[in-house]
């Protein structure tokens, strides 16, 4: 194949973010040892933009949410970046917020990304979590949940927009009765 279809084929991708093993499919290559020479060649020449280990950009203009969820599998954009866009809280912070199986916080290309590590059942459970564009974002109740699952006493400027039946028909896959209770605590003070 041509050096030049396979950059072609790249963009073709709807993708903004690709993972080693995105390429891999998308350039049909089983060989690693071939797809890490062509991966380095393509990235040293520019033509990808490496971000962090395995994950690659097509150029600068890449989805931030996109890239925070390509770096750990699986993950989802959830915590405070949901709930600010959704208006439930009113702090502007730096980081993006994602639910993974670790917790840390990377710096990639001068954006933050925080992980917040929730136990594999509640992770790997796709109830209140949607796919946008080309990532996983969590529901404002699945992530108003995750929040108050990992932060007890969090404070919450405007609750107002949280379908609380659907809260606590996402709060069962927690599996806490102490997560219940934090709920009605907070669905009683929403009123």
């Amino acid at each position: 194949m041509a050096t030049d279809n396979l950059i072609a084929k790249l963009y073709q991708s709807p993708k903004t973010i690709l993972t080693t093993k995105d390429i891999a499919l998308i350039w049909e290559e089983t060989n690693t040892v071939k797809l890490t020479s062509k991966i380095k060649y393509y990235a040293k020449e520019g033509s990808l933009i490496r971000l962090t280990r395995g994950v690659f950009a097509k150029n600068k203009e890449y989805e931030i949410k996109e890239l925070a969820t390509s770096i750990y599998t699986p993950s989802y954009v959830s915590f405070e970046t949901v709930l600010r866009e959704a208006g439930v809280i009113f702090q502007h912070h730096d980081s993006i917020f994602v639910a993974g199986p670790y917790p840390v916080k990377k710096r990639i290309n001068g954006h933050i990304i925080t992980f917040r590590k929730l136990k594999d059942s509640v992770l790997y459970n796709a109830l209140g979590v949607k796919n946008e564009k080309n990532y996983s974002i969590a529901t404002l109740e699945r992530a108003f949940l995750d929040t108050v699952y990992l932060s007890p006493k969090f404070y919450f400027d405007n609750l107002r927009s949280i379908n609380w039946e659907q809260c606590f028909e996402l709060a069962k896959i927690y599996d806490n009765k102490q997560l219940i209770k934090r709920v009605i605590k907070y669905q009683k003070y929403a009123q």
